[in-house]
Order: structure tokens, then sequence, then C-alpha cells
């Protein structure tokens, strides 16, 4: 079974909660993702909605403006969901993904909300890429290992003129000091405060 008919039959498409104007196939008890092994068993990000992504996706949705007729990059997307709000206020939206059960996630999940959000290759070692106007990065701050790598790469891309737009619910990682926070929102997430309706999810613009 491919990926993608995998993610048909065992995923639910269900909006999101706090956004449901967009749908996304997302994980439930009865899923077994266990079974859709990638080969450095990858951990499924992609299945469920987290917290900065949610906090990115609201931001879009309550101030299109921020990137209506902009060229917008979802890295890390996960389940695209940060594009797809992006697309659906106005952007040219893609998304960058290295999981591929993730990137046949995104497409469904594109293709579920009626927009266009092609998958592009980035390397976050090495130059900022080409052709986009804003960079949304949502939850990328996850692990000291990646943040190491991620800040370099987000502060090149702000030095190469690319606005840069991080969400976050203020992990250890997060690099605070060099974030301004643009505005907060109530989100839920998977990990350890799943079941708390007031967690908080915030917008940062990189400096």
């Amino acid at each position: 079974m491919s990926p993608a008919d995998f993610i048909r039959a065992n995923l639910r498409l269900e909006p999101v909660p706090s956004l449901p104007g967009i749908r996304l196939y997302t994980a439930h008890p009865g899923s077994r993702l266990s079974r859709l092994a990638t080969p450095d068993d990858a951990a499924p990000y992609w299945a469920w909605q987290w917290a900065g992504g949610l906090a990115l996706a609201q931001h879009f949705a309550a101030h299109p403006d921020v990137v209506a007729g902009r060229r917008v990059l979802d890295l890390g997307a996960g389940s695209g969901l940060v594009g797809i709000a992006a697309a659906k206020a106005g952007a040219t939206a893609s998304a960058a993904e290295i999981d591929p059960n993730g990137r046949a996630t995104i497409a469904l999940n594109a293709e579920a909300n009626g927009v266009m959000l092609p998958l592009v290759k980035v390397d976050i070692a090495g130059n900022a890429p080409e052709g986009f106007d804003l960079i949304a990065a949502g939850d990328v701050f996850y692990n000291p290992e990646v943040g190491k790598l991620m800040l370099p790469f987000l502060q090149r891309c702000l030095a190469a003129g690319i606005a840069v737009l991080v969400g976050d619910p203020e992990r250890r990682d997060l690099p605070v000091e060099r974030l301004e926070r643009v505005a907060s929102y109530a989100v839920g997430d998977v990990g350890d405060a799943r079941d708390l309706a007031e967690r908080v999810g915030s917008v940062y613009r990189l400096r």
C-alpha cells in the first residue's frame, strides 16, 4: 500500500478545531501509524497539528494581509497546515518537508482543501532559497540539534531579504533573544499539553 493509500484508509479527514475551514488527515488511536515505517524511523509529526503551526495558521486567517500576494514557504511543513492557511489567505504557497510520508500527506491535504501547495527541496545547512518573500517556520525548534542548524539558516534567509515568521509555544530551545513576538493564540497540541485548551502558541518575527 502506498503512503497516500494508507493515509486515506487509516487517518480521518477532519476539520481543524480552531480553523474549521481547513480539513486535514489526522491520526486517531486506530491509525496504527507504526505500520507506515520510514527508513530512518522518523516520528510521524505530519499526522497531527502542532502548537506553532496552529498559531501561524490562525495568524494568517486573522490577518490575511500578512501573506496575501506573497510567495510563502511553509518550512518543515508536516501536514501542510501553515501552507494551506497561507494559500487560503491569498498567498502563493509552497511546502518543504523531508519525511516522504509527510510529503504524501501534504499533497492529500492540499487537494482536500482545494489549494495548490507544491513541494520544494530546502537544505537548512545551505543557502537561503530563492523565489520567496516569507518563510513560515512552525515548531522547528523542537530540539537543540535541529535548532543549531535552523537559526543560522533562518538568519541567512533574513539577510537575503526574506521575511521570517516562527510559530512556537515557547519551547525550551526557542531562541527568544532573536525573536519579536507578534501575536499569540489559544492552541491545542499533540505534545505534553494536548488536553489543555488554554495552551498558547505565539507567532514571532525574526530580527
